[in-house]
Protein backbone atom coordinates (compact mmCIF):
# COMPACT_ATOMS: atom_id res chain seq x y z
CA UNK A 1 0.00 0.00 0.00
CA UNK A 2 1.08 3.72 -1.14
CA UNK A 3 0.97 5.81 1.86
CA UNK A 4 -0.63 9.49 0.47
CA UNK A 5 2.47 12.22 -0.12
CA UNK A 6 2.59 15.32 1.89
CA UNK A 7 1.03 17.99 -0.20
CA UNK A 8 1.24 21.64 1.46
CA UNK A 9 -2.68 23.36 1.21
CA UNK A 10 -1.69 27.07 1.52
CA UNK A 11 -5.23 27.82 2.78
CA UNK A 12 -4.68 26.69 6.11
CA UNK A 13 -1.01 28.38 6.80
CA UNK A 14 -2.63 31.43 7.95
CA UNK A 15 -2.53 31.11 12.32
CA UNK A 16 -2.91 34.35 14.78
CA UNK A 17 0.16 34.27 17.16
CA UNK A 18 -2.04 36.87 19.24
CA UNK A 19 -4.48 34.48 20.04
CA UNK A 20 -4.22 32.91 23.37
CA UNK A 21 -8.15 31.46 23.32
CA UNK A 22 -7.90 27.57 24.60
CA UNK A 23 -10.20 25.17 21.84
CA UNK A 24 -12.23 22.82 24.62
CA UNK A 25 -11.60 19.37 23.76
CA UNK A 26 -13.40 18.30 27.00
CA UNK A 27 -16.38 15.98 25.51
CA UNK A 28 -13.66 14.32 23.61
CA UNK A 29 -11.71 13.62 27.09
CA UNK A 30 -14.89 12.13 28.65
CA UNK A 31 -15.32 9.48 25.69
CA UNK A 32 -11.83 8.53 25.93
CA UNK A 33 -12.14 8.35 29.79
CA UNK A 34 -15.62 5.93 29.16
CA UNK A 35 -14.34 3.52 26.51
CA UNK A 36 -10.64 3.51 26.00
CA UNK A 37 -8.85 0.86 27.95
CA UNK A 38 -5.01 1.11 28.51
CA UNK A 39 -2.96 -1.43 27.87
CA UNK A 40 0.43 -2.55 27.59
CA UNK A 41 0.78 -3.97 24.19
CA UNK A 42 -1.78 -1.34 22.82
CA UNK A 43 -4.82 0.30 24.01
CA UNK A 44 -8.56 -1.01 23.31
CA UNK A 45 -11.88 1.15 22.37
CA UNK A 46 -14.86 -0.63 23.52
CA UNK A 47 -16.82 0.35 20.29
CA UNK A 48 -19.57 -2.44 20.89
CA UNK A 49 -20.40 -0.64 24.60
CA UNK A 50 -20.31 3.13 23.47
CA UNK A 51 -23.97 4.59 24.64
CA UNK A 52 -27.04 6.70 22.42
CA UNK A 53 -25.79 9.57 25.01
CA UNK A 54 -22.38 9.25 24.78
CA UNK A 55 -22.78 8.94 20.64
CA UNK A 56 -24.55 12.36 21.25
CA UNK A 57 -21.59 13.78 22.68
CA UNK A 58 -19.44 12.69 20.25
CA UNK A 59 -21.21 14.16 17.75
CA UNK A 60 -21.85 17.44 19.74
CA UNK A 61 -17.99 17.96 20.11
CA UNK A 62 -17.08 16.66 16.44
CA UNK A 63 -19.99 19.78 15.47
CA UNK A 64 -18.58 21.83 17.53
CA UNK A 65 -14.91 21.33 16.72
CA UNK A 66 -16.27 21.90 12.70
CA UNK A 67 -18.10 24.96 13.87
CA UNK A 68 -14.47 26.53 14.68
CA UNK A 69 -11.78 28.35 12.01
CA UNK A 70 -8.80 27.01 13.33
CA UNK A 71 -6.84 29.68 11.55
CA UNK A 72 -7.75 32.26 13.99
CA UNK A 73 -5.97 30.36 16.46
CA UNK A 74 -2.29 30.17 17.42
CA UNK A 75 0.00 27.29 15.45
CA UNK A 76 -0.31 25.61 18.86
CA UNK A 77 -3.44 25.56 19.48
CA UNK A 78 -4.51 24.66 15.53
CA UNK A 79 -1.82 21.47 15.98
CA UNK A 80 -3.39 19.91 19.04
CA UNK A 81 -7.10 20.60 17.08
CA UNK A 82 -6.45 18.88 14.17
CA UNK A 83 -4.76 15.66 15.90
CA UNK A 84 -7.96 15.37 17.99
CA UNK A 85 -10.50 16.58 15.92
CA UNK A 86 -8.84 13.42 13.31
CA UNK A 87 -9.02 10.96 16.34
CA UNK A 88 -12.67 12.01 17.29
CA UNK A 89 -13.49 11.63 13.15
CA UNK A 90 -11.41 7.95 12.89
CA UNK A 91 -14.06 6.94 16.04
CA UNK A 92 -16.95 7.80 15.02
CA UNK A 93 -16.75 6.70 11.88
CA UNK A 94 -15.89 3.45 13.34
CA UNK A 95 -19.39 3.62 15.42
CA UNK A 96 -21.26 4.33 12.29
CA UNK A 97 -20.50 1.18 10.62
CA UNK A 98 -19.92 -0.88 13.66
CA UNK A 99 -19.61 -3.80 13.46
CA UNK A 100 -17.18 -3.99 11.41
CA UNK A 101 -13.66 -6.35 11.21
CA UNK A 102 -11.63 -3.47 10.46
CA UNK A 103 -11.42 0.40 9.67
CA UNK A 104 -10.40 -0.85 5.45
CA UNK A 105 -13.79 -2.36 5.31
CA UNK A 106 -15.78 1.07 5.56
CA UNK A 107 -16.20 3.19 2.33
CA UNK A 108 -16.37 2.29 -1.38
CA UNK A 109 -15.13 -1.58 -3.01
CA UNK A 110 -12.98 0.08 -4.83
CA UNK A 111 -11.09 2.19 -2.45
CA UNK A 112 -8.93 0.86 0.67
CA UNK A 113 -10.66 2.24 3.74
CA UNK A 114 -12.63 5.53 4.29
CA UNK A 115 -9.67 8.04 4.08
CA UNK A 116 -10.33 10.14 1.13
CA UNK A 117 -14.49 10.24 2.02
CA UNK A 118 -15.72 13.55 2.60
CA UNK A 119 -16.15 13.27 6.30
CA UNK A 120 -16.38 16.95 7.68
CA UNK A 121 -16.61 20.46 6.95
CA UNK A 122 -14.52 23.12 8.03
CA UNK A 123 -14.21 26.75 7.57
CA UNK A 124 -16.10 26.29 4.42
CA UNK A 125 -13.76 23.52 2.97
CA UNK A 126 -15.01 19.88 3.18
CA UNK A 127 -12.38 17.36 4.21
CA UNK A 128 -11.34 13.78 4.37
CA UNK A 129 -9.00 12.04 6.71
CA UNK A 130 -6.13 12.02 4.45
CA UNK A 131 -6.91 16.05 3.81
CA UNK A 132 -6.16 16.70 7.75
CA UNK A 133 -2.98 14.34 7.81
CA UNK A 134 -1.22 14.79 4.71
CA UNK A 135 -2.58 18.25 3.45
CA UNK A 136 -2.72 19.90 6.61
CA UNK A 137 -0.27 17.94 10.10
CA UNK A 138 2.09 16.85 7.86
CA UNK A 139 2.98 19.56 5.90
CA UNK A 140 2.12 22.72 7.86
CA UNK A 141 4.15 21.14 10.98
CA UNK A 142 6.42 18.48 9.38
CA UNK A 143 7.11 16.59 12.26
CA UNK A 144 7.49 12.87 11.83
CA UNK A 145 5.78 12.42 15.70
CA UNK A 146 2.57 13.27 14.13
CA UNK A 147 2.37 9.31 12.70
CA UNK A 148 2.28 8.57 16.84
CA UNK A 149 -0.57 11.15 17.66
CA UNK A 150 -3.41 10.23 14.64
CA UNK A 151 -5.07 6.88 15.04
CA UNK A 152 -6.46 4.74 12.57
CA UNK A 153 -8.62 2.57 14.26
CA UNK A 154 -6.06 -0.60 14.05
CA UNK A 155 -4.27 -2.71 16.09
CA UNK A 156 -1.12 -1.89 14.69
CA UNK A 157 -1.37 2.03 14.76
CA UNK A 158 0.37 4.01 17.78
CA UNK A 159 -2.08 3.52 20.86
CA UNK A 160 -5.21 6.35 20.71
CA UNK A 161 -4.11 8.92 23.69
CA UNK A 162 -5.68 8.49 26.55
CA UNK A 163 -5.60 12.33 26.84
CA UNK A 164 -6.27 15.15 24.91
CA UNK A 165 -3.68 17.25 23.27
CA UNK A 166 -3.71 20.77 23.64
CA UNK A 167 -1.36 23.99 22.75
CA UNK A 168 0.83 23.10 26.56
CA UNK A 169 0.79 19.17 26.36
CA UNK A 170 1.64 18.39 22.14
CA UNK A 171 5.27 18.34 22.37
CA UNK A 172 5.68 16.18 25.62
CA UNK A 173 2.48 14.11 24.22
CA UNK A 174 4.22 13.65 21.28
CA UNK A 175 7.76 11.99 22.37
CA UNK A 176 5.40 10.19 25.02
CA UNK A 177 3.76 8.38 22.44
CA UNK A 178 6.87 7.51 20.16
CA UNK A 179 8.56 6.30 23.28
CA UNK A 180 5.45 4.07 23.74
CA UNK A 181 4.99 3.25 20.26
CA UNK A 182 8.60 2.22 20.06
CA UNK A 183 8.75 -0.16 22.97
CA UNK A 184 6.03 -2.04 21.81
CA UNK A 185 6.35 -5.29 19.80
CA UNK A 186 4.14 -3.55 17.32
CA UNK A 187 6.38 -0.66 16.92
CA UNK A 188 9.56 -2.28 16.79
CA UNK A 189 10.82 -6.09 17.60
CA UNK A 190 13.16 -8.70 16.74
CA UNK A 191 11.74 -11.88 14.83
CA UNK A 192 14.34 -14.31 13.94
CA UNK A 193 17.21 -11.87 14.86
CA UNK A 194 15.64 -9.58 12.03
CA UNK A 195 14.87 -5.89 12.99
CA UNK A 196 10.80 -6.09 12.64
CA UNK A 197 9.83 -2.61 12.29
CA UNK A 198 5.96 -0.97 11.91
CA UNK A 199 5.09 -0.18 8.09
CA UNK A 200 4.94 3.40 9.15
CA UNK A 201 8.49 3.41 9.13
CA UNK A 202 8.15 2.16 5.84
CA UNK A 203 5.55 4.26 4.20
CA UNK A 204 6.78 7.45 5.75
CA UNK A 205 10.35 7.28 5.77
CA UNK A 206 11.19 10.46 3.89
CA UNK A 207 9.46 11.84 7.43
CA UNK A 208 11.77 10.35 9.51
CA UNK A 209 14.76 10.56 6.91
CA UNK A 210 14.39 14.28 6.17
CA UNK A 211 14.71 15.10 10.43
CA UNK A 212 17.08 12.51 11.82
CA UNK A 213 16.80 9.32 9.95
CA UNK A 214 14.75 5.93 10.83
CA UNK A 215 17.47 4.50 12.92
CA UNK A 216 18.55 7.68 14.72
CA UNK A 217 15.21 8.18 15.54
CA UNK A 218 14.52 5.23 16.80
CA UNK A 219 17.21 5.23 19.24
CA UNK A 220 15.99 8.21 20.63
CA UNK A 221 12.77 6.92 21.91
CA UNK A 222 14.43 2.94 22.32
CA UNK A 223 15.22 1.19 25.50
CA UNK A 224 18.77 1.19 26.45
CA UNK A 225 18.74 -2.53 25.24
CA UNK A 226 17.49 -2.15 22.05
CA UNK A 227 19.29 1.12 21.61
CA UNK A 228 22.25 -1.16 22.18
CA UNK A 229 21.14 -3.70 19.72
CA UNK A 230 20.23 -1.33 17.08
CA UNK A 231 23.85 0.21 17.02
CA UNK A 232 25.43 -3.20 16.25
CA UNK A 233 22.82 -4.39 13.72
CA UNK A 234 23.38 -4.43 9.82
CA UNK A 235 20.85 -6.93 8.74
CA UNK A 236 17.84 -6.46 6.64
CA UNK A 237 15.01 -4.63 8.05
CA UNK A 238 11.50 -6.40 7.31
CA UNK A 239 8.09 -4.65 8.42
CA UNK A 240 4.73 -5.34 9.55
CA UNK A 241 1.55 -4.03 10.38
CA UNK A 242 -1.79 -5.42 12.03
CA UNK A 243 -5.25 -4.05 10.31
CA UNK A 244 -7.66 -5.57 12.35
CA UNK A 245 -9.50 -2.91 14.51
CA UNK A 246 -8.74 -1.83 18.00
CA UNK A 247 -11.95 -3.21 19.81
CA UNK A 248 -11.93 -5.17 23.17
CA UNK A 249 -13.43 -7.63 22.39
Amino acid sequence: MAAPASKYWAYWDISNSDSSVVINHRLWQEVLDTYLVLRPDGNRFRYKDVSQEDRDKLDKYIMEMSSLDPRTYSKAEQKAYWINFYNALTVDLVLEHYPVKSITKIGPWYRFGPWDMDITRVAGQRLTLNDIEHRILRPLWEDSRIHYAVNCASIGCPDLSAMVFTAANTDQMLDDLARRFIRQEKGMSWVDERLTLSRIYEWYEKDFVDQEGVVLHLLRFSSQGNARRLKKYTGVIQYQYEWGLNELK
